[in-house]
Order: structure tokens, then C-alpha cells, then sequence
């Protein structure tokens, strides 16, 4: 028997009045519909001076899903950090919204009791990643952008790889502002925004960065020159999730990455270094975003996509 016009209508209504409500609590937005990412607690670079020479003493909490966390390990992978910051991956606990530890750390159990225990305010959202000084119980750093510019500035091993070089500086710090608001936030404005026009206009402004970044790839195999940046490392966790997450989740199909060839190649190029496939979890990613966003996919039910094999390899045989 179908179901009388009135009842759609008014189902319609209902869920769209309910989807706002845990829209509010998924992602503020501002009065334009525009996604609006919360600060984090621990933003500031820390003023006191770090001893970076005692091993054990600092560690890098990470979670597998978070592209945000998946940045800063990046950095602490390519450098080799491990000798002098430990890495402590935690978990989602998707039905009250929160990591957890798989043993307790420094007493804590779950990521939000660890921000309490630094003395961040009891509203504020605990999230990864975080630089922890184990010996002073206190975060050091929690604000990803500029983790990473931290751990660059870590002391390493002879060897380790320069992501900032000075003559570079500029040019990195252009891509890098870029891509942090149309690219690495701009998939997020793309799915959490509140109306059509804020999509449009997150979507929009995401795909012409993705042509800029597509056009220097083109002439150079990084996107600051002849090695990989702090630029690169930015837009790795993104673009490795694109076609296993954002796109059918997020709405950012309008063009597959095959279509760029270029970045295609550079993300191929980028997969390969030292540190980069161990700390990709495509499995962990679909399930973490499938089953927890759940104002954007009600039914948790975790879709197939690609094999993550076949996207760091050659380009597909239709694009040659």
C-alpha cells in the first residue's frame, strides 16, 4: 500500500528538523550553512623549551582514522622520530563519540580524561593528535599544523629529511595555507555543510586547488620543488582517502582523482616512502567514517570501495 503524501511529507520535515540537531553536534557551522571547525585546546606552540634528548619521555597519540593525526605521523615517520618520541595509537568509540586507550595512560582511560588531567576546560573536545610529555603529564602541542612544523624541527638522526627547508619556506607555506582551508578542512565544509550554496561553494573552491596542485605537478615531482615538503605531507591523508571515503560519503565525486593524472603520479610517488603504507588503515577509515558519522549515512551500513592497491600504482588503463 503506498504511503499517503502527507505522512512523506511530514517524515521529510521531521528528519530534516532532527538531521540539524545532530548536525550541531557532529560540526558547528556558521550563519551562512559553512562548516566551521572547533579549535583545539592545546593550538599554541609551546613556549617552554622541550627536552627532546630523553627517550621515552615524549609521545605522539595518534588515531588510525583521523587524516588530522595522519599528518603529524607522516612527519614522525619520515623523520624517523621513533628513537626519541613514542607512538601510541588509540581508538574510536563511536557510540560516545571518543578515543580510548587499549591500556590506561598516565591513569587515563580515554583521550578526554587525558585533556583533563592538562587542565584543558571541560567542554572541549579531545582529539588527535597530541604531543604528550610523559614525565610532566602535560600536552604539549595538540593542534596538527603546527605539530608538524614541531616535529620537523625535532632533533633526528643524521639523514633525516628537511620538510621546511628555508629556501622553500615561502612556497610551502602558500600550498600549505591553501590546501588546510580548501582541501584537508574543504572535504569536510563539502559534507557537513547545512544548505546547497555552502556545498557549492566549499566544492567548487576544493577542485580548483586540486587543478593548481594538478597543473605544478605537472612540471615538478613535488608540489614546493624537487623533494617532499610539509605541502605534500598535507595533502597525502586527504587524497589517499579520497576515492575510499570522501567521495561517496563527503560528495566530492564531481571528479575522480584519475582524471588528474599528475597527482595521481604523486600520490603514487608519495606512498612509497619510508613510514607512509604502515600508517595507512583503509579498513579502519571506512569503518571509523561509515559507521560513526551517522547524521550523514543513518543506516552505518560500510559500503565496498577499491582495493587501496590499485590507487597508489599506475594510473587505470582508461586514463593512459
Amino acid at each position: 500500500m503506498p504511503i499517503p503524501p502527507l505522512v512523506v511529507s511530514t517524515a521529510r520535515c521531521v528528519w530534516h528538523w532532527q538531521w540539524h540537531q545532530l548536525m550541531g553536534g557532529l560540526g558547528p557551522a556558521d550563519a551562512e550553512g559553512n562548516y566551521v571547525r572547533p579549535a583545539s585546546p592545546f593550538a599554541s606552540r609551546p613556549v617552554v623549551p622541550i627536552d627532546a634528548g630523553e627517550s621515552g619521555r615524549h609521545v605522539l597519540i595518534v588515531g588510525r582514522s583521523c587524516p588530522w593525526a595522519h599528518r603529524a605521523w607522516l612527519v614522525w615517520a619520515l623523520r624517523d622520530l621513533a628513537p626519541s618520541i613514542d607512538l601510541l595509537v588509540v581508538d574510536p568509540d563511536p557510540q560516545a563519540g571518543r578515543w580510548t586507550f587499549a591500556e590506561p595512560f598516565l591513569g587515563c582511560t580515554t583521550l578526554q580524561e587525558l585533556y583533563r588531567l592538562a587542565g584543558a576546560d571541560l567542554r572541549a573536545r579531545a582529539t588527535v593528535p597530541v604531543l604528550v610529555d610523559r614525565t610532566e603529564q602535560r600536552i604539549v602541542l595538540g593542534e596538527s599544523a603546527r605539530l608538524i612544523e614541531l616535529l620537523n624541527q625535532w632533533p633526528a638522526e643524521a639523514g633525516a629529511p628537511d620538510l621546511e627547508p628555508s629556501a622553500q619556506a615561502e612556497a610551502i607555506g602558500t600550498w600549505r595555507e591553501r590546501l588546510q582551508h580548501h582541501v584537508n578542512d574543504g572535504v569536510y565544509r563539502c559534507g557537513f555543510a547545512r544548505n546547497q550554496v555552502a556545498y557549492d561553494r566549499a566544492e567548487t573552491a576544493l577542485f580548483a586547488v586540486l587543478e593548481q596542485a594538478e597543473q605544478t605537478l605537472a612540471l615538478q615531482p613535488w608540489l614546493c620543488g624537487e623533494a617532499p615538503s610539509l605541502a605534500d605531507v598535507q595533502l597525502f591523508p586527504t587524497l589517499i582517502r579520497l576515492e575510499l571515503v570522501y567521495a561517496p560519503l563527503f560528495g566530492v565525486s564531481r571528479r575522480p582523482l584519475w582524471q588528474f593524472p599528475a597527482l595521481w603520479q604523486w600520490r603514487s610517488r608519495f606512498w612509497p616512502l619510508p613510514g607512509v603504507a604502515a600508517s595507512c588503515y583503509p579498513e579502519a577509515w571506512r569503518r571509523d567514517y561509515f559507521g560513526a558519522l551517522f547524521p550523514l549515512h543513518p543506516s552505518g551500513i560500510v559500503p565496498a570501495g577499491p582495493e587501496l592497491a590499485t590507487l597508489v600504482g599506475d594510473l587505470p588503463a582508461a586514463a593512459s
